[in-house]
């Protein structure tokens, strides 16, 4: 991701900044998401696996990318809570 691009990101609600995931993290949502039970913060089952994702800068909440663009949606983030022993 364009460095440019991730230096105006921010979280929608909170106005903080986010970072990608790391490779560790995204392995551990991925898992998550394979076993089924995760969950948008609108409560919608989330299906599919990460290419990508950003992270608050407190680690609570995620945003998914797909082919490389973020998708920057309060409905559509996932919240780390729910993700058991997630790395921050």
């Amino acid at each position: 991701m364009d460095k440019r691009l991730l230096d105006i990101l921010c979280d929608p609600v909170t106005k903080s900044p986010v970072k990608p995931l790391s490779k560790t993290q995204l392995e551990v949502l991925n898992r998550a998401i394979a076993q089924g039970g995760v969950l948008t913060t609108a409560a919608a089952a989330v299906s599919a696996p990460l290419q990508g994702g950003l992270i608050t800068a407190d680690g609570k909440v995620i945003y998914r990318i797909e082919d490389d663009i973020p998708v920057m949606l309060a409905d559509e983030a996932i919240g780390t809570t729910q993700l058991k022993a997630f790395p921050q």
